[in-house]
């Protein structure tokens, strides 16, 4: 599997304070399957033009010292869109320094603007990858379709698809939709994975928009390349109570 969104580069934001907190999650990752590893600490779009580049490459060269061998660790950013306009093109910015860049809207509200600040990303020759549309205020199904056609590429949390509350519902719907391009952990030094969801899919007849979501698409994105459509996944009866019980298997 390949995670391309994670907060486990150390001491740089919200996500892992130290390298003793993240390299047991990575070691837990690669027992799970995980290949590629992206590391993408915040930057706001406004401050773009002086992103620490030098210095969290740094910072992942003494991670990768201590990483299992079994995970390729690579850079990049999830770039708050605060304000519109910013040119994202810089290599630097992109997911391991492709031209995807991992882009996300303030939750407590999207802009009016942001459909057309994603068909600008586009056409400026990046592939906005748009995290967690799940978890924005008043997100619908309907909004996620918009973005999509506007060229966004969806990235859903897949925490998000064994819990419950409003932000699993709309999770689910963008599921039974296909509008999920692929499936990412964002773990900040926890327990979130992409092992869970994965077998929860594969039991739904799923096994390959699983592998699509968690490795095809995302290799493609590093790659450059559009990402293929992944087939929508009807949630099977009785999946609730299959839910809970991997939620208490993974604690």
């Amino acid at each position: 599997m390949i995670d391309i969104h994670s907060h486990l580069l150390p001491g740089v934001d919200d996500g892992s304070p130290s390298i003793e907190v993240t390299v047991p999650v990575l070691e837990r990752f690669a027992a799970d399957g995980v290949q590629v590893l992206v590391c993408t600490p915040h930057l706001n779009a406004s401050n773009a033009h002086q992103a620490p580049y030098d210095e969290y490459l740094g910072i992942l060269e003494s991670l990768r010292a201590r990483a299992p061998k079994q995970i390729e660790l690579k850079l990049g950013f999830e770039i708050m869109l605060d304000v519109p306009g910013i040119d994202l093109r810089a290599k630097h910015l992109g997911l391991g320094g492709s031209t995807a860049v991992l882009v996300e809207f303030p939750r407590n509200g999207v802009p009016s603007q942001s459909g057309g600040e994603i068909a600008r990303l586009r056409m400026s020759g990046v592939i906005p990858v748009l995290a967690h549309p799940e978890r924005y205020w008043g997100c619908t199904v309907d909004q996620v379709r918009q973005w999509r056609n506007n060229g966004a590429v969806i990235q859903t949390d897949a925490a998000v698809l064994l819990s419950g509350g409003s932000m699993a519902k709309v999770g689910r719907a963008m599921l039974e939709e296909g509008l999920i391009d692929c499936l990412a952990s964002d773990n900040h030094g926890d327990t979130r994975s992409l092992r869970g969801v994965y077998t929860w899919l594969e039991e739904l007849g799923a096994g390959e928009q699983a592998h699509l979501m968690t490795t095809g698409n995302p290799a493609r994105l590093l790659a450059g390349q559009p990402t293929l459509p992944v087939a929508a996944i009807p949630t099977a009866p009785g999946f609730l109570d299959r839910l809970r019980q991997l939620v208490l298997r993974r604690k």
